[in-house]
């Protein structure tokens, strides 16, 4: 391909700080980026042509498949256009890292170490492998992201195989050396890596996530050898050109937690300086044959441009006639690792998070209570992971625990589940009851 303005796709229906960074990256090496999502895609046959509106001469898919509502819709949407424009990820091997039991077996068949797993599909086999465990473990769902869907447990915990309508699995808890938990994040590239971060857990929780409050610290320059060579076949195991790649080390050496396709770089920026989105961007252009200069890539990785790109507007909204209609009040089905109820909750978007009463989380297994964080790092009220199923749709979120007694809605439905519905303050699930 000649060395003339190549326009670059980056394929992502959600709003994303980090889409936008690659698009920013893309038109700093001086080539076109175009934002294909819900708003503009249009695929077409036409007299047995392949047709992409916007078109583009490559992509790269940046679908987040663990929290998407309809997630073989989305992927088969990556595999239609896959299969006439180069992509960066692949769909299929997105969906392999999004599951993360199809990872730990493409991981294993690479001879990739990985703690401890199982997944049982029966409530006898979960009882019969559990005790290989110890006495402390953790369960999992199969797909979550930010550390949701994840618990440490004991033996002496009642666990039913499911989370809601979620297969989850049991995996060895590695205690990780030093003081307080933590793991390392490495991000992948092509066949080097990028940059790479301590992650610690947050005060009075055991996961290391960001997004809970965790703590990061630069180690890009310090790894291990073989943690650069776990971290390259890791990735290529699962079939990934880019990915953020989990680690843990134990007793035994590292071990992989999980290679995710998507992962965010805020966490990675405020711990090294340094951006992934212009390398992602120079491998996107060198799979169409374009000729990017290092120096310059170098140049736009210390600086982490989210801003919103030139021709793009500032938010991706849902389109209004595909999205649900809920009631004030709603029957949700709620779970956690014990149980499953189904309760009346009311619709609070005033408030960014769910929040569920202290009675139903204990009856449901939401547990254990862990201490909440808000955005500055300060800490606020305690909160569990529970499954929220409404409308049709289903999701992991972190509520809020409080203990307000004998209520009437049990659960507030905060910004976090509500996003991709209307409301209809109007409607009550109780009134519809007594027609």
């Amino acid at each position: 391909m000649s060395e003339q303005a190549v326009r670059v796709g980056v394929l992502s229906f959600h709003e994303s700080a980090e889409s936008r960074a690659i698009l920013n990256a893309v038109e700093a090496l001086d080539h076109e980026p175009v934002w294909l999502r819900e708003q503009n895609v249009l695929v077409r046959f036409d007299n047995g042509s392949f047709v992409l509106e916007p078109d583009v001469d490559v992509v790269i898919n940046r679908v987040l498949l663990s929290t998407t509502t309809q997630p073989v819709e989305a992927v088969g949407i990556a595999n239609a256009i896959a299969r006439f424009r180069p992509m960066v990820n692949s769909p299929d091997a997105a969906a392999r890292a999004s599951h993360k039991i199809a990872s730990a077996a493409a991981l294993v068949d690479a001879a990739v170490p990985v703690p401890h797993t199982a997944l049982a599909l029966s409530p006898a086999t979960l009882g019969r492998v559990r005790p290989e465990f110890g006495e402390e473990f953790v369960y999992k769902t199969t797909v979550g992201t930010h550390g949701g869907g994840a618990w440490k447990v004991h033996q002496s915990d009642l666990l039913t195989g499911t989370v809601g309508t979620r297969r989850a699995f049991l995996q060895e808890f590695v205690d990780a050396r030093g003081d307080r938990p933590q793991d390392l994040r490495v991000y992948v590239v092509g066949d080097r890596v990028v940059g790479a971060m301590y992650r610690y857990a947050a005060d009075g929780d055991w996961r290391t996530n960001v997004a809970r409050g965790g703590a990061v610290e630069d180690a890009t320059d310090s790894l291990p050898d073989s943690v650069v060579e776990i971290s390259l076949r890791a990735a290529s195991a699962v079939g990934l050109d880019c990915a953020g790649v989990d680690l843990i080390e134990g007793p035994q050496g590292w071990a992989v937690l999980e290679v995710n396709p998507t992962a965010g770089f805020k966490g990675l920026y405020s711990a090294t300086g340094r951006s992934p989105a212009p390398a992602i961007a120079k491998l996107a252009l060198e799979r169409v044959g374009v000729t990017v200069d290092d120096e310059r890539v170098e140049e736009l990785t210390t600086v982490l441009d989210d801003s919103t790109p030139t021709g793009v507007s500032s938010s991706v909204q849902p389109i209004e006639a595909e999205a649900p209609v809920v009631g004030l009040t709603e029957r949700v089905v709620v779970s956690g690792t014990t149980d499953t109820k189904t309760v009346i909750g009311r619709a609070n978007p005033a408030h960014a998070t769910t929040s569920i009463d202290l009675q139903l989380a204990a009856a449901i297994g939401a547990g254990p209570i862990q201490a909440g964080f808000a955005g500055d790092g300060r800490r606020r009220q305690p909160v569990v992971d529970i499954v929220v199923g409404i409308g049709g749709t289903e999701q992991t979120v972190e509520a809020t625990v409080e203990d307000r007694g004998d209520t009437k809605h049990p659960l507030l439905l905060g910004r976090d589940v509500l996003g991709g519905f209307r409301i209809d303050v109007g409607t009550r699930y109780e009134d519809r009851l007594e027609e």
